[in-house]
């Protein structure tokens, strides 16, 4: 099984944020940091332009998500991995939230309202609120994916919301690439039809 890489292990968890029952996750979150991290740039790369959530902000909330589930025994790097993955989903999700809740206050206003806002920057923030609605729909119709097919879910959370290779999600999952080819292509099959239609639409 192909596991994921360790490089620069000497990062350390975010201040504030430790506890007694998160010992584990901090020593494991050093030694996966730089890895994580490098997953982050990477899918916040392919985020539209005007996308304000930072590397380190993003892996910084990822970091206070998961030191919150302190019933999860950290004992395992790739469990870890999947973990973070359905962080991110949550993450990024809620980021789009907040991006159409924008939308919907800006929708009303004239566009010369606001004089202090270069047009550019309302062009920007109109052109993401599209993707926002994309997102969140994407997101409620995992949620029905995952009530028939856990595996399946969890296959998108890592491909699409972590941004994590075949490889990569294989070795978060405990399952081979191959099963994960599979898996991707049912998965995107499956939302695509139930995206299409329009009662499923949040």
């Amino acid at each position: 099984m192909v596991q994921h890489s360790v490089r620069g292990s000497q990062k350390t968890a975010p201040r504030g944020t430790r506890g007694d029952a998160a010992d584990a996750m901090d020593r494991l979150w050093v030694e996966v940091n730089a890895e994580l991290r490098r997953v982050a740039h990477r899918q916040l790369r392919l985020e539209r332009h005007g996308h304000t959530l930072s590397t380190t902000e993003l892996i910084h909330e990822v970091y206070l998500k998961l030191a919150a589930q302190r019933s999860v025994p950290w004992n395992d790097r790739n469990q870890f991995f999947a973990l973070a993955a359905q962080a991110m989903r949550r993450i990024l999700v809620d980021y789009a939230r907040r991006h159409r809740r924008l939308r919907d206050r800006v929708r009303y206003d004239s566009l010369d309202a606001d004089n202090s806002t270069p047009d550019g920057e309302r062009a920007i923030r109109l052109a993401g609120s599209q993707r926002a609605d994309e997102l969140l729909e994407l997101d409620a119709a995992l949620d029905r994916l995952g009530d028939v097919e856990p595996r399946l879910a969890h296959v998108v959370e890592c491909r699409f919301f972590a941004g994590y290779t075949e490889e990569e999600t294989a070795a978060a999952l405990g399952v081979t690439a191959r099963t994960v080819t599979r898996d991707w292509v049912k998965a995107k099959a499956w939302l695509q039809r139930e995206l299409r239609d329009p009662s499923r639409r949040t």
